[in-house]
C-alpha cells in the first residue's frame, strides 16, 4: 500500500513538472524568449512591407529565433541580430525628382528595448522621418549596452536625429547615408557625435552636407572610417570653418568622392596621418593637378582620382621633385585625359602594386620602358585608351613582376602575342576588343605559363586554335567570344588543360572531326557558355560529347544552337551544383522532362523558344526547391498551369507567356510574395483576375495580356482589397474587359506603366487617373471610349499616352498642354475635331505625334518646327488646308531613346567558392525586368508598319497625306537628311517636285502620288541610293522618267500611272521629239515656273476670241437669209417654250408686272 502510495506521489509530482515546463516553454533553450518574440510581433506591422516578415507568425510555440531576418545567440537563444531593411524607400522615389519626406513616418524607439542582447539593427529603406517625441534612440542607450551596428540608411532622417544617437555609446558603425541630412539646422547635433567613443565607421554619404560637416566632427579620434561621398562639399580641404585642423588621427579610410571639389590643389591638415585610403572619384579636379598637399599623408596606401578631369601633375616648386607618396601601393586614375607623359611623372612611386589609367587620352605605342621605376607593379590597366602597339623589350624590371595586363578596347597589332611571352608571372591578360584579326600565332603567348584568365573576345580572330595552346595547363579562365575560331564538337584544344573552369565560346563556329576521337577532357569546368555557335548546316545538331564527362557545372549557357532532341535533364542530374541552366532558342521537342533526383541548387531555368509540347509537368516544382527563375515562353504547352507554382518560395520570375495554356489562373499565384514578375501573355487563360490583383502584395510587374480574361472591372468591391504598393506595370491588352474603366485604378499610386487597350471599355476617362502621378505610359486605345480627356492630366509627368481607335470628341485636349516629359502622343483614329493649337510647340519632349484619321482642319501650324526632338509625325486623313510650312525642313529628327520604353536587363549572378573572379557571369545572356514594349504604328512603304525596340529609336518620318493641302512643295524639306519615309500624297499640291529632295540620302518611302504636281521629275533622284518605294502616279508630270539605274530599275509602271505626258522604257512610250504633241511644245513656251498659263494672257486671248465668233455669226447671217430665217425661227421657239415653264412664267409675270 505504501508503495502504491509513493508511485502516485511520484506520478503527481510529474504532471506538475511537466505543466510547469509546459507554462514556461519560452524559458528553455530550445526557442526564443516569449517577450521577445512578443516584441517581434509588434514590430511587424510597421515593418512589413512587402509582406516581407509573413514567417513572422502567431502561432503558440513559434520559435522566432527561426524566424526571417532574425539571428540569436545560440546559448542564451536571445536576438543578436535585426534585417528589418526595406524596399520603401527605392518604391517611394519619384522618376526625375527627389520627393523627400513622401509617406515618411516616426519610430517608437522603445519597441526595442526587450532586444536586450542586440548587437546589429538594420532599419535601411524604411522612410522613417524621425523618432517619436521622448522616444528617441537615446532611450536605448542604458539596455541595449551591446549594440554595435546601426544602419539607418535610405530614410528621410534629418539633423534633429543626432543628439539621441550620440547616446549609444556602445556604437562601433553607423551608417546615415542618403538622408536629408545638412549639418547646419542643429550644430551640435554632429558635434555631439564625438561622445561616440567607440564608433570606428560612420557613413553619411548621400546628404546635402557642407564643408562645415568636417569641422564639427574633427573631434571624434576613435574613427577609422568616414564616407562622405555625394554631397556638396567645395573649395579646399586644408583650412575648414574657422581654420581650425583635423584630429582624426585614427582614420584610416576617407571617402569624398561625388562632391564638388574643382580646384587643381590636393591639400590635407597634419591632422591625418593614418590615412590609408582616399577617394577623390568624380569630383571636378581639372587640368594639371598640384598634389604637394599630399605629402602629410605619409601612410597613404590607396589614392583613387578617378573620374575626374586632370591632365598631368605639377612637380613640386621647390626643387622640381616629382609625386613621392613611398608606401603608395594602388593608384586609380580612371576616367581622365591624361597622356603618356604622364608615367615620368609617377617615378617615384616605387611601392606601386596596381595602377589603372584606363579611359584618358594614351595614344600610339607604349614602351615598357617607360614602366621600369615600378618595380613592385603587379596589376596595369591601360584599357580604353587609343593605344596602337606595346613595346616590350626582352629584358625588363616590371617584366618580371606583373601579373595583371588589361589592354581592352584598344586597336592593336596581333603582333602583340609574339613579343608578350617576356611577360613570364602574367596570371591575367586580357584583351577584349582590341582589334585583333587573323589567327593565333603558334609562339609568344603561349610561353606563358602562369597565365590563369585569358580574353580574347569580341575580335576577328579566326581558324583553328594552335597546337601551343595545350601548353597554358595554369589557364582557369577562358574568354575567346566573339571571333571566327573553328572549335571541334570535342572541344580536343582544350582536354588537356585540367585547370579551367570557365570556358566562353559565344558566337564561333562549331566543326565537326573523325568519329573516333573519343578523348575525355581533363578538366572540370563551373561555367561553359557557348550561345550562338552552330553555324553549318552539316553539322548534326547534337550537344558536344564533353559535356557528358562534367560534373562540377554552375552555369551552362547552349542558347540559339539549334540542338535538337529531348531536354538534356542529364545536366541536372550529373552536376549537383549547377544554378544556372539555358537552353533557350534551340529545337528540343517532346514532353518536358524533369531530373529523377531534387537539385536545390538550381535557381535559374530558361527553356523559351524551343519546340516542348503537352502539359507542365504537375511536378514541375519538386526538383527545383530553390528555384527563382523560370522561362517557359514559347513553346507549345497546354493545359493548366501547376498549382505547385504558387508554393515555390523562392520563385521571383515567372514566364509562361506565348504558349497554349489555358483554364483559370491560380489565385495564389498572383498574390506570392515572393512573385515579382508574373507574364502569362498570349495563351488561352480566361476567368476572373479581380480582385485578385488588388492583393498582389509584392508583385511588380503583371502581364495578362492575350487571353481570354473577362469581367466588369468597375464593379469590384474595393473595400475587402489592400491596394498593392509594389505594382508597377499591368498589362491586360486584349482580354474581354468590359465596362467602365475602373476608378479604382486611381488608388494604385505607385502605378508606372497600364495598357488596357483591346477591350470592350467604355464611357469616359475617369478623373481618378490623374491620382497616378507616377504614371509615365498609358494605353487605353481600341476601346468603345467616348468624351474628353480630364484635363487634370497636365499634372502629370507621363511620357507615353496611346488613345488610338476611340470615339474621342471634340478639339485637341487642353489636358496635355505644357506637359513637358509627353514623348509620345497617339490619338489616331478617334472624331476630334478643331485646329492643332499653338501650345503645342510647348511640349518640348515631344517625339512622336500622331492625329491620323480625325477631323482636324485649318493649317499645318509652325509651332511644329520649334519641337527639336520631334521625328514622327502623322496628321493624315484629316482636312487640313492651305501650305505646307517651308520651316518643316528645319527638324532635325534626331535619334530617339525616349520614344521606347527603358526594360533593363539583369545578368544571372553566381553563388560559391572557386567560381570565375574575373570573367564573371557570362556577357551574353541577360533576362529583361520589364516586358512592355512602346509600339508605334506608322504608314510607309505602301503598307502599315510597326515600329518597336531599337528600331523605333531610329525610325523617322512625316505622313500628310490624304488632306487638302495646296501650294508647292517647299524645297526646304529636301534638308531632311535622315528622314525614312515622306508621304504627302491624295492632296491638292501643285509646282514641281524639289530637286533639293535629292539629298534625302536616308529616305526609303517617298510617295507624292495624287496631286497637281507637274513639270518633270528630277533626274538627281537616281541618287537616292535607299529608296524602296516611290509614286508619283495620278498627277500632271511630264518628260521623261529618271534613268532606270540604282533604286529607280526597280520601280515598275505604277510608280508613275496617271501622267498622261511621261515617257520612258518602262511606260512603254518612246520620249522621242516627233512623237511629242505640238500643243505641248506650243504651250511650254508661255509656261511660268508653275508650269501654267499666265492668268493675264489667258483673258486676253479668251476676249479676242469671243468677239471673233460673234462677229463671225453676224457677218454669216447677213450675207445668208436662209441662215438668217432658221436662226430667228429657233430663237422664237425658244421663247415659246420658255414661256409656259416654270422658269418662263416667273419671268412672264415679272415683266407684265413691270
Amino acid at each position: 500500500m505504501m508503495m502504491e502510495w509513493k508511485w502516485y506521489l511520484w506520478f503527481i509530482r510529474m504532471a506538475v513538472m511537466l505543466s510547469v515546463l509546459e507554462r514556461c516553454s519560452w524559458c528553455t533553450t530550445d526557442a526564443c524568449l516569449e517577450p521577445e518574440r512578443i516584441a517581434l510581433l509588434h514590430l511587424k506591422p510597421c515593418f512589413n512591407y512587402r509582406n516581407q516578415l509573413q514567417s513572422w507568425v502567431e502561432v503558440k510555440g513559434s520559435d522566432c529565433c527561426k524566424w526571417e531576418r532574425v539571428e540569436c545567440n545560440t546559448t542564451t537563444r536571445r536576438l543578436i541580430q535585426l534585417s528589418l531593411n526595406s524596399k520603401k524607400w527605392e518604391d517611394n522615389m519619384e522618376y526625375g525628382m527627389d520627393n523627400r519626406n513622401l509617406n515618411a513616418w516616426y519610430l517608437n524607439a522603445s519597441m526595442f528595448l526587450p532586444f536586450e542582447e542586440l548587437k546589429r539593427l538594420y532599419l535601411s529603406g524604411n522612410v522613417i522621418g524621425g523618432s517619436l517625441e521622448n522616444e528617441g534612440f537615446g532611450k536605448l542607450s542604458s539596455t541595449l549596452s551591446n549594440l554595435e551596428i546601426l544602419d539607418l540608411s535610405e530614410n528621410y532622417l534629418n539633423d534633429s536625429i543626432l543628439l539621441s544617437l550620440s547616446e549609444l555609446s556602445s556604437l562601433r558603425y553607423l551608417d546615415l547615408s542618403i538622408n536629408t541630412f545638412e549639418g547646419s539646422s542643429h550644430l551640435r547635433g554632429f558635434q555631439l557625435l564625438s561622445r561616440l567613443n567607440n564608433l570606428e565607421t560612420l557613413d553619411l554619404s548621400g546628404n546635402s552636407l557642407k564643408n562645415t560637416i568636417l569641422f564639427h566632427m574633427r573631434n571624434i579620434s576613435s574613427l577609422k572610417t568616414l564616407r562622405l561621398s555625394a554631397n556638396q562639399l567645395k573649395g579646399r580641404l586644408d583650412h575648414i570653418h574657422d581654420g581650425t585642423q583635423w584630429r582624426l588621427t585614427n582614420l584610416e579610410e576617407l571617402d569624398l568622392s561625388g562632391n564638388l571639389f574643382r580646384n587643381n590643389t590636393i591639400s590635407f591638415p597634419q591632422g591625418l596621418s593614418s590615412l590609408k585610403s582616399l577617394t577623390l572619384y568624380n569630383n571636378h579636379l581639372q587640368g594639371s593637378l598640384d598634389t604637394k598637399g599630399l605629402s602629410n599623408l605619409t601612410n597613404l596606401k590607396k589614392l583613387d582620382l578617378s573620374g575626374n578631369q586632370i591632365e598631368s601633375f605639377q612637380t613640386f616648386k621647390d626643387g622640381g621633385r616629382k609625386l613621392e607618396l613611398t608606401h603608395l601601393e594602388e593608384l586609380n586614375l580612371d576616367g581622365n585625359l591624361f597622356n603618356t607623359s604622364v608615367f615620368p611623372s609617377l617615378n617615384k612611386l616605387s611601392n606601386l602594386k596596381s595602377l589603372s589609367i584606363s579611359g584618358n587620352q594614351l595614344k600610339g605605342s607604349i614602351d615598357m620602358k617607360d614602366l621600369e621605376a615600378f618595380i613592385n607593379l603587379r596589376k596595369l590597366d591601360m584599357s580604353y585608351n587609343e593605344l596602337k602597339d606595346l613595346v616590350i623589350h626582352q629584358e625588363l624590371n616590371v617584366s618580371s613582376n606583373v601579373e595583371e595586363l588589361y589592354l581592352d578596347h584598344s586597336t592593336l597589332n596581333t603582333n602583340i602575342l609574339q613579343g608578350i611571352g617576356v611577360l613570364s608571372s602574367l596570371k591575367t591578360l586580357s584583351l577584349y576588343d582590341c582589334g585583333l584579326i587573323g589567327p593565333l600565332p603558334n609562339h609568344g603567348w603561349c610561353d606563358l605559363r602562369n597565365l590563369e584568365v585569358l580574353d580574347v573576345s569580341g575580335n576577328a580572330l579566326e581558324g583553328m586554335l594552335p597546337h601551343c595552346f595545350s601548353n597554358l595547363t595554369s589557364l582557369r579562365e577562358l574568354d575567346i567570344s566573339g571571333n571566327h575560331f573553328q572549335i571541334p564538337l570535342s572541344f580536343a584544344p582544350f582536354a588537356n588543360l585540367s585547370n579551367l573552369k570557365a570556358l566562353l565560346s559565344n558566337e564561333n563556329k562549331m566543326v565537326t572531326e573523325p568519329s573516333f576521337y573519343t578523348s575525355i577532357p581533363k578538366f572540370q569546368l563551373e561555367v561553359i557558355s557557348l550561345p550562338k555557335c552552330i553555324t553549318s548546316q552539316q553539322l548534326s545538331c547534337k550537344l558536344p560529347t564533353f559535356l557528358y564527362y562534367q560534373y562540377d557545372l554552375r552555369y551552362v549557357d547552349l542558347s540559339h544552337n539549334n540542338f535538337s532532341g529531348t531536354v538534356p535533364t542529364w545536366l541536372l542530374e550529373n552536376n549537383t551544383k549547377l544554378e544556372d541552366l539555358i537552353l533557350k532558342g534551340n529545337s528540343f521537342t517532346g514532353p518536358l522532362s524533369l531530373p529523377s533526383a531534387p537539385n536545390s541548387k538550381v535557381s535559374l531555368i530558361d527553356i523559351s523558344q524551343n519546340k516542348l509540347q503537352g502539359q507542365i509537368p504537375t511536378n514541375v516544382c519538386s526538383p527545383f526547391p530553390h528555384l527563382s527563375h523560370l522561362f517557359l515562353s514559347k513553346n507549345a504547352f497546354e493545359g493548366d498551369i501547376p498549382p505547385c507554382l504558387s508554393g515555390m518560395k523562392d520563385l521571383s520570375i515567372l514566364d509562361l507567356s506565348n504558349n497554349q495554356l489555358s483554364g483559370r489562373v491560380p489565385e495564389e499565384l498572383i498574390t506570392k510574395n515572393s512573385l515579382t514578375i508574373l507574364r502569362l501573355s498570349n495563351n488561352n487563360l480566361s476567368g476572373h483576375v479581380l480582385p485578385v490583383i488588388l492583393n498582389a502584395n509584392g508583385l511588380s510587374k503583371l502581364y495578362l495580356d492575350g487571353n481570354n480574361f473577362s469581367g466588369e472591372m468597375a464593379n469590384v468591391d474595393i473595400s475587402i482589397s489592400e491596394f498593392p504598393t509594389s505594382l508597377r506595370e499591368i498589362n491586360l491588352r486584349n482580354n474581354k474587359f468590359y465596362g467602365n474603366l475602373p476608378r479604382w485604378m486611381g488608388n494604385v499610386s505607385f502605378l508606372e506603366r497600364l495598357a488596357l487597350s483591346q477591350n470592350g471599355f467604355e464611357g469616359s476617362i475617369p478623373m481618378e487617373f490623374c491620382n497616378l502621378n507616377r504614371l509615365e505610359f498609358l494605353d487605353l486605345s481600341e476601346n468603345n471610349l467616348f468624351g474628353s480627356i480630364p484635363s487634370c492630366f497636365n499634372t502629370l509627368n507621363i511620357k507615353h499616352v496611346h488613345l488610338h481607335g476611340s470615339r474621342l470628341s471634340g478639339p485637341l485636349p487642353i489636358a496635355f498642354y505644357n506637359i513637358s516629359s509627353l514623348v509620345t502622343l497617339d490619338l489616331r483614329g478617334n472624331n476630334l475635331t478643331g485646329s492643332i493649337p499653338k501650345w503645342i510647340g510647348a511640349l518640348s519632349s515631344l517625339s512622336v505625334l500622331l492625329l491620323k484619321d480625325n477631323h482636324f482642319h485649318g493649317e499645318v501650324p509652325v509651332q511644329l518646327c520649334k519641337l527639336d526632338s520631334l521625328n514622327i509625325i502623322d496628321l493624315s486623313q484629316n482636312m487640313f488646308s492651305g501650305i505646307i510650312p517651308s520651316c518643316l525642313g528645319n527638324l532635325t529628327l534626331p535619334t530617339q531613346e525616349s520614344k521606347i520604353l527603358t526594360n533593363f536587363e539583369t545578368r544571372p549572378r553566381l553563388t560559391g567558392d572557386g567560381l570565375a573572379k574575373t570573367l564573371g557571369a557570362p556577357r551574353n545572356y541577360y533576362y529583361p525586368e520589364g516586358y512592355l514594349e512602346e509600339v508605334i504604328e506608322f504608314t510607309t512603304k505602301s503598307g502599315f508598319l510597326s515600329y518597336e525596340g531599337n528600331i523605333l529609336t531610329y525610325m523617322t518620318g512625316i505622313d500628310l497625306s490624304c488632306n487638302n493641302l495646296t501650294g508647292h512643295i517647299p524645297p526646304e524639306l529636301g534638308n531632311l537628311s535622315e528622314i525614312y519615309s515622306l508621304n504627302l500624297s491624295h492632296n491638292k499640291l501643285t509646282g514641281v517636285i524639289p530637286s533639293s529632295f535629292a539629298k534625302l540620302h536616308q529616305i526609303e518611302s517617298l510617295d507624292l502620288s495624287y496631286n497637281n504636281l507637274s513639270g518633270e521629275i528630277p533626274n538627281q533622284l537616281v541618287e537616292l541610293n535607299s529608296l524602296e518605294v516611290f509614286s508619283v502616279a495620278y498627277n500632271n508630270l511630264s518628260g521623261s522618267i529618271p534613268e532606270p539605274k540604282a533604286q529607280f530599275g526597280t520601280f515598275i509602271e505604277n510608280s508613275y500611272e496617271g501622267n498622261l505626258f511621261l515617257c520612258g522604257a518602262i511606260l512603254h512610250k518612246s520620249c522621242s521629239k516627233t512623237d511629242s504633241p505640238l500643243t505641248i511644245s506650243t504651250l511650254s513656251e508661255y509656261k511660268g515656273e508653275d508650269g501654267l498659263i499666265g492668268t493675264y494672257d489667258f483673258c486676253v486671248s479668251f476676249l479676242v476670241s469671243y468677239v471673233v465668233v460673234l462677229l463671225t455669226i453676224f457677218v454669216v447671217l447677213y450675207i445668208n437669209q436662209y441662215w438668217r430665217r432658221v436662226w430667228f425661227s429657233l430663237i422664237g421657239k425658244c421663247i415659246t417654250t420658255c414661256r409656259y415653264s416654270n422658269v418662263g412664267n416667273f419671268l412672264t409675270y415679272h415683266i407684265f408686272k413691270q
